[in-house]
């Protein structure tokens, strides 16, 4: 099912439904966004959002959007692929963020229905925020019972570079529900990547044991979100890459509350976690909400950032004529009482 979202001036953008008999998404053809993901056997909406074009567009950047053609940042905007280098868009802290000016959340895809998935798909350009090489890609939101798949597989015209993500804001409380902090996280790593003053993930890697990003046991998100680790300052709480010890596609973290348990599944070794530090709370959410800082949590898979400028570690390059394809899983489970 696909209706007309709400709108201001002549663009129009439509919102593609899905449901099973364990969950009901809501997708826009704007950014290939997640614009609603209802629990039914909680009765709740658990992501962040808007009712309308401009909240995506002019309120949070982002929220619930596929982000390309590299998420996370890019020292400096600049990466070398084939000898040749690229200079990028300067939009944050004298960094590249997220794709650019005007990266995949400000495209709007073409879009495929079918009873069990959405799919949208998007032509980039070569030079496109003077990334190169013509990249073809394809989103697919699927429902498998309590399970939604986001999965993604793109070929190029050229070898480049591509890391995509989605920037989904979780509240297992419900959209409405002001804070993220007595919810708990595990996630299966033992390194994060160390952030500079600018949010910048520096090839410098910290192990977790005995700080505050130590979340191998689970714990409350708000436990520790208020250290004096140094981390945790530059942050201004959890906006760190977790180096990921899995091995294949299989559970990496998840978030609980006191009835439900969203695991996070994927075949990426990597995931950003981000605890929702610069929302203000005057944003006009669904139904009003105001969105307050922490009132969510982000799970962003996807590669290293940054790592097409650092020895080390598995860059994100998509070679010419071959397919690139990830898949990140949220699962959703009741928890017994």
């Amino acid at each position: 099912m696909k209706k007309l979202f709400d709108t201001q001036g002549n663009n129009n953008f439509y919102c593609y439904i899905i449901e099973n008999d364990y969950l009901k998404i809501k997708v826009l053809d704007y950014g290939a966004t997640l614009v609603s993901l209802f629990v039914k056997d909680m009765n709740k909406d658990v992501v962040l959002g808007f009712d309308d074009i401009d909240g995506y567009q002019n309120r949070v950047e982002y929220m619930g959007a596929t982000i390309g053609r590299v998420c996370n940042r890019i020292g400096k905007g600049k990466y070398s692929i084939n000898n040749q280098e690229y200079q990028l868009a300067i939009n944050n802290n004298g960094n590249c963020l997220h794709g650019g000016i005007d990266g995949f959340n400000n495209q709007i895809f073409d879009v495929k229905i079918e009873n069990d998935y959405i799919e949208l798909s998007y032509l980039s350009k070569d030079k496109q925020e003077n990334f190169n090489g013509n990249v073809n890609v394809k989103i697919r939101y699927t429902l498998r019972e309590n399970c939604l798949d986001y999965s993604y597989e793109a070929t190029s015209d050229q070898d480049t570079i591509l890391s995509i993500c989605n920037h989904a804001f979780f509240n297992l409380d419900g959209y409405d529900n002001d804070s993220i902090l007595n919810q708990k996280v595990w996630i299966n790593s033992d390194k994060i990547g160390i952030v500079d003053e600018n949010g910048l993930t520096l090839k410098q890697v910290m192990d977790v044991k005995d700080t505050a990003f130590d979340f191998t046991v689970e714990k409350r998100i708000g436990k520790d979100i208020n250290s004096l680790h140094d981390q945790i300052g530059k942050g201004n709480g959890y906006d760190h890459n977790f180096i990921l010890n899995n091995q294949k596609y299989e559970e990496v973290a998840y978030l609980k509350n006191d009835y439900c348990k969203m695991s996070v599944l994927t075949d990426l070794n990597n995931m950003h976690l981000y605890s929702a530090n610069y929302l203000a709370g005057n944003h006009n959410g669904k139904n009003g909400c105001s969105m307050p800082k922490r009132s969510s949590i982000c799970f962003e898979t996807q590669y290293y950032p940054n790592a097409i400028n650092y020895d080390g570690f598995i860059k994100p390059i998509l070679k010419k004529n071959e397919t690139m394809s990830h898949m990140t899983t949220f699962k959703f489970e009741m928890e017994k009482k």
